[in-house]
């Protein structure tokens, strides 16, 4: 902190276990990553190249080797997993992180039908050399999964050896957990919790409206993911309640009362 702000929350600092901020690069160039660790490497935790976007951008080793000097690890979108998987690939996909130096694993099946157990399997088998990131939700609005079996899902996947599960919304926001018109599906956020650690669970929530109600309903600390790199700021800022639309959510006194002169 540049400026000593009294009653401002406690954050949880790197390397954090909560309060994660997962950013999705999808084609920053090698310049706009310098620039990027330049003002927000403290506050990013981890980095994914979204989707397939790793499989087509240029200078990826520099970029990727840019990241990890930061401290901030990388990891491939779960659709080339999915994309890799579908094509009888997974020892090729295996063969590739190696080749890159990436310590984390996304493991989806929000494109493709995976059988549950199967994708446990997966889970398991990478979860004994990398950290495994589990996303559970289908990327296709129409598929409506009740609560419980997002629960039983997310439980699955934690004991296959997942250290997080991520909520699906994709990159806008509008699927999983959300509705299509981006509103949070709060019954079952709220169930979910009743069940899943919240420490232990990654909340995709690339619009602002969604990140303000997960720091509303669970603090300061908790994990949120898909957040935009131009994002990675204005969020830590309503992480401290330093920006509007948090400004008061973590004061430990009501709002000041001013009298005109």
């Amino acid at each position: 902190m540049n400026f000593p702000l009294k009653n401002l929350p406690q954050r949880t600092q790197k390397p954090r276990t909560n309060g994660i901020t997962m950013v999705m690069d999808k084609g920053l160039s090698v310049e706009e990553v310098k620039n990027l660790m330049s003002v927000a490497s403290a506050h990013v935790d981890i980095v994914k190249l979204g989707f397939g976007t790793s499989c087509v951008t240029q200078n990826l080793r520099e970029k990727i080797e840019l990241y990890k000097q930061h401290n901030v690890p990388v990891y491939f979108g779960g659709t080339l997993f999915e994309a890799f998987l579908i094509r009888n690939q997974f020892d090729d996909y295996l063969a590739v992180m190696k080749d890159y130096g990436i310590n984390y694993v996304e493991v989806s099946d929000g494109s493709i039908v995976i059988p549950h157990t199967e994708k446990c399997g997966y889970i398991e088998k990478l979860a004994k050399n990398f950290t495994v990131l589990s996303e559970v939700g289908s990327k296709d609005a129409a598929h409506i999964i009740p609560p419980y079996k997002w629960i039983e899902l997310m439980r699955a996947e934690l004991e296959a050896g997942a250290t997080y599960v991520i909520a699906e919304a994709r990159e806008a926001g509008n699927v999983g957990i959300y509705r299509g018109s981006g509103e949070v599906r709060e019954g079952l956020v709220q169930e979910i919790l009743t069940q899943i650690p919240s420490e232990k669970i990654i909340w995709e929530a690339p619009q602002k409206a969604q990140q303000v109600y997960f720091l509303e309903l669970l603090g300061a600390n908790v994990n949120l993911g898909n957040i935009s790199p131009v994002e990675i700021i204005p969020l830590e800022c309503m992480r401290y309640g330093l920006r509007g639309d948090t400004f008061y959510l973590f004061l430990d006194k009501e709002k000041p009362k001013f009298t005109e002169a």
